[in-house]
């Protein structure tokens, strides 16, 4: 398995490869991925075909490979959602055989590159296929980052935009978006076009553009769940959504600030203090403090419960099981009423 960052200089700098194995659930990588693909591919991107393994199947992915390209020099495939190599696949309305995938891998069409993005955790490896697909492809690894690791991704974004901000911007970016490296993005880019050149960006800069940008992030849903407030977390999520923040993206946010809450929760039942908790906790010390205050309104079992909802309700809307909005709705109730008759009857007439 390579890095992202490796494998954009391998496409930059060379033929393309066969095969290629996109896996992990953090978009942002295979956003990168896909970008720089098309700009090495030019003109030719039009050679691009795009299938969806929940609707296609891998026979007709290998038929496809495996013909002549008539405008252009290459067939490339751009495969989504392999599902038949997971180790409990969802039930969809095709039929794979993942048997003629791993006769291909043996002998891939020289014509041809085959990319497989699998948005996953990970991928059964007890599977032939799997094993195919690992020994014969250029694995790329997109999996989220570490909490540490965060801070050079930053200064890589802000390189790359000719941006400078003081400490305090950086902390306040890193505190508000964590290691959720497509939010953190678009951040860094909306900065880019509000700064002027040569200025050096404070936190009251960064401050201000989130505020007209996002209006509320996750902290302020996080405190509506904690409130139990529907209405005004449904309120903060329709002014998101009318400002193009994704539910994938806001999901994400969630989480991150509710696993905090949790590590927070069980650094406070063993005695430690806030300080001593900053320590253990690799985060922003104000995310923390935020997530120390709050744990003190949960049991630990109720926020097993929350992430437990939120990682549904990702999968749902990944596997285009539910639309986005419908499933992130659904998870405000369900987070909010967990047990009511209403949450309930919502969640059976939407299956």
């Amino acid at each position: 398995m390579i890095s992202l960052q490796d494998a954009i200089k391998q496409i930059r700098a060379k033929p393309l490869a066969p095969v290629y194995t996109l896996l992990g659930t953090e978009y942002y990588f295979i956003e990168q991925f896909k970008k720089a693909l098309f700009t090495k591919l030019g003109d030719e991107s039009e050679a691009v075909t795009f299938f969806d393994m929940r609707e296609t199947s891998i026979q007709d992915v290998v038929m496809d490979l495996e013909t002549l390209p008539f405008f252009s020099e290459r067939n490339i495939a751009l495969v989504e959602f392999p599902v038949f190599l997971l180790a409990s696949p969802e039930k969809v309305n095709v039929s794979h055989e993942p048997k003629v995938l791993e006769t291909y891998l043996q002998s891939p069409a020289p014509y041809s590159t085959l990319i497989i993005v699998a948005p996953y955790e990970k991928l059964d490896k007890r599977k032939s296929a799997t094993k195919a697909l690992f020994k014969h492809s250029v694995v790329v690894d997109c999996q989220p980052i570490r909490d540490y690791e965060l801070r050079q991704w930053l200064d890589d974004m802000l390189l790359q935009h000719r941006l400078a901000l003081t400490e305090e911007a950086k902390l306040r970016l890193e505190a508000e978006f964590g290691p959720n490296l497509f939010l953190l993005q678009q951040e860094v880019e909306k900065l880019a076009s509000y700064a002027e050149e040569g200025e050096e960006v404070t936190e009251a800069i960064v401050g201000e553009i989130m505020a007209q940008s996002t209006e509320q992030t996750a902290i302020d849903l996080a405190d509506a769940v904690l409130q139990k407030d529907l209405a005004e977390a449904l309120k903060v999520f329709h002014q998101l959504e009318k400002m193009n923040e994704s539910p994938v993206s806001l999901i994400a946010l969630l989480a991150y600030q509710f696993r905090r809450i949790l590590q927070a929760k069980i650094y406070r039942e063993q005695g430690l203090t806030l300080r001593q908790i900053q320590g253990k906790i690799k985060a922003h010390p104000y995310v923390v403090k935020k997530a120390y205050e709050r744990s003190q309104a949960y049991s630990r079992r109720g926020l097993y419960h929350i992430i437990d909802q939120l990682a549904l309700a990702d999968y749902e809307i990944k596997s285009g099981r539910k639309d986005e909005k419908i499933a992130f709705e659904l998870l405000l109730y369900r987070l909010i009423y967990p047990s009511s008759k209403k949450t309930k009857q919502l969640m059976k007439d939407l299956r």
